[in-house]
């Protein structure tokens, strides 16, 4: 028996976060046997937790979706270390580090809350014409409805486009059938006095929409989305800081 947790991220409301599925002891464990156990829980992630093998890091985790591993991803990594930390982990530093497939990740404790630092992106730029096309076609957009994009991917592959305004993205009804594969984030600034968007709600809409191995859908809450979009925007000057979605 192998210790195993399920963890709710981004909410203080069970059941209107984004779960994870967290194996706690997964040292021993094949590749076969991780990818097989992803793909039976079926959600978006599922992590196992082995031992590091970078002295810098606490712990080493393993982030599979139902049909692939993932270097690195912003839910299963808070799912993940408040599972470790629930389980008795002990940090050796002020910071938690994990070990994963982009390299450390340092999180800290604030007000109980975990935080991540963003990694590095894998992948930024310009994106080019023909993916365009693909994320118009997806988001049943005009290509002339997109303000800005750009390559976001600090592990899952995002590409990342700006529409107008909150309401623009709000409004997207995506064709989740429409193409085999894609990542797609998108952004768009809130109103000023937009009700919903006060200081303490946020100041941009993001949503997030994927497809990979024939499932589709959009995930309610994504960390490695929202880091890589506030590395784009704030690097820009399309967002202020504080920059809250």
């Amino acid at each position: 028996m192998r210790a195993f947790a399920q963890v709710d991220v981004f909410t203080a409301e069970p059941c209107f976060g984004n779960p994870v599925a967290v194996v706690l002891d997964a040292d021993g464990m094949s590749d076969d046997a991780m990818a097989r156990f992803a793909n039976w829980t079926n959600l978006s992630e599922t992590t196992f937790v082995l031992p590091p093998t970078d002295p810098g890091a606490d712990y080493r985790v393993r982030i599979f979706t139902p049909d692939v591993e993932l270097p690195f991803a912003g839910h299963p990594t808070i799912g993940t270390c408040h599972a470790w930390l629930e389980a008795g982990g002990n940090p050796k530093g002020e910071q938690i580090v994990q070990q994963c497939g982009v390299g450390l990740v340092p999180l800290r404790q604030v007000d109980g809350r975990l935080a991540f630092a963003a990694p590095p992106l894998m992948r930024s730029g310009p994106v080019d014409e023909s993916d365009l096309v693909t994320v118009c076609q997806v988001l049943q957009i005009d290509r002339t409805e997109v303000v800005a994009a750009q390559w976001a991917d600090n592990g899952p592959g995002w590409i990342a486009v700006m529409l107008a305004d909150a309401d623009a993205v709000l409004a997207l009804v995506p064709d989740f059938g429409a193409v085999d594969s894609y990542v797609i984030g998108v952004v768009g600034a809130a109103k000023v006095g937009a009700v919903g968007h006060g200081p303490a709600d946020g100041n941009v809409e993001v949503r997030a929409f994927f497809r990979a191995g024939g499932q589709a859908a959009e995930d309610p809450v994504t960390g490695s989305l929202n880091a890589a979009l506030a590395q784009w925007l704030l690097a820009e000057g399309r967002a202020g800081s504080p920059m809250r979605g």
